[in-house]
């Protein structure tokens, strides 16, 4: 099979196939890039659970009923009619779950582009930008699994930490993380505990199994069972960070502190099937985090390159911790339903990163 593409359906994400692809002949100004790997973790099915929503399933088209899962990782121009773009460089972005991407590159830079493509030009921009490799003076060759199965997921848990110290965590005095074994709560667990804004307790949810784990890390006060929830001060004033999207938790959660939860932010769907939605719920009204909308608000406030700048000290001190417990797993087409079944049904340890290669 010389392309092909993994699909999932629409309405049922356990439902995949591994299709063959045609590929389309260049245009003037476009590339094809040859997938190389990419990073497969919890967050791919939040793209999934909210594909219809948040326009996910828009970047990369698929056949009716069918849905190309945005991942993250790497991948080389294999063939090129753009100028200024060389075959055989590499570059770092948004990618399907395919062994190919056409892109048109537009605003070529030193070290990246914006994929210009007319169906994804509506789309954000914080999804368009490809960094190429062998020009990014942050790159490591050594360190592309974690760059792959942690970046994304650290700049979200960076800007969510960095939303709530704006916003004074809402008058909040605690901070609530369901699913908290999970990538993007470790490091928005992480950077509150360095940041400490207000001098916050930071309190992790988990199952019985991950609490050992939380626990050892040290990003976390106290870990907690989602069975003793309610052992908590109901009257704390609190923000609540949910990554598992769990209708139920969600409905505890607010029924628990009532009025004293100040802050609701849904992230994630670690738990997709559990999810609903939940009207006239006690407290603070959920609202779902959106990077997209504080990447635009940063850049407005500390100009071009802030962020990057002040992400890129963030995750120098993130780096050193993760090296001692993420154990990285490396899978080949064949293996990839495999591997999506586990991540998608919750049963990869939380130690584990999937690098899936094409």
């Amino acid at each position: 099979m010389n392309a092909f593409d993994f699909e999932v359906a629409r309405k049922d994400l356990r439902q995949c196939r591994l299709a063959e692809s045609m590929l389309q002949e260049l245009q003037d100004g476009q590339v094809l890039l040859r997938i190389e790997r990419f990073a497969l973790t919890a967050n791919n099915v939040t793209y999934g659970v909210f594909g219809d929503a948040m326009q996910y399933w828009q970047f990369f088209p698929a056949a009716e009923g069918w849905g190309r899962i945005p991942v993250w990782g790497f991948a080389r121009v294999e063939r090129s009619r753009c100028e200024g773009i060389a075959e055989g460089e590499r570059v770092y972005g948004y990618l399907p779950m395919s062994s190919h991407l056409l892109v048109q590159p537009g605003r070529i830079g030193e070290t990246s582009f914006m994929d210009a493509m007319p169906h994804r030009r509506a789309l954000p921009a914080a999804y368009q930008l490809y960094r190429r490799v062998s020009r990014d003076p942050a790159h490591d060759t050594g360190q592309e699994d974690e760059q792959a199965l942690l970046s994304p997921l650290y700049i979200t848990s960076f800007l969510i930490e960095d939303f709530l110290a704006d916003n004074g965590l809402f008058g909040g005095r605690s901070v609530v993380i369901a699913s908290a074994s999970s990538k993007t709560a470790l490091g928005v667990a992480q950077r509150l505990s360095l940041n400490r804004p207000q001098s916050c307790e930071v309190i992790g949810l988990t199952s019985a199994r991950n609490r050992a784990f939380c626990e050892q890390l040290g990003h976390y006060d106290r870990v907690i069972g989602y069975d003793a929830l309610e052992s908590l001060p109901a009257d704390m004033a609190s923000v609540y960070v949910d990554m598992s999207g769990d209708g139920g938790l969600l409905s505890r959660v607010h029924h628990h502190f009532k009025d004293a939860l100040k802050h609701s932010c849904i992230v994630g769907a670690t738990h997709w099937e559990e999810r609903q939605t939940q009207h006239a719920l006690p407290g603070a009204k959920p609202q779902f985090f959106f990077a997209p909308g504080q990447i635009k608000k940063r850049t407005q406030d500390w100009g071009p390159g802030g962020i990057d700048q002040r992400f890129a000290l963030a995750w120098a001190e993130f780096l050193p911790p993760l090296r001692r417990w993420l154990r990285v797993q490396h899978s080949s087409p064949a293996q990839w339903e495999a591997a999506w079944r586990k991540v998608l049904e919750g049963r990869a340890a939380p130690q584990a990163g999937h690098i899936l290669e094409a």
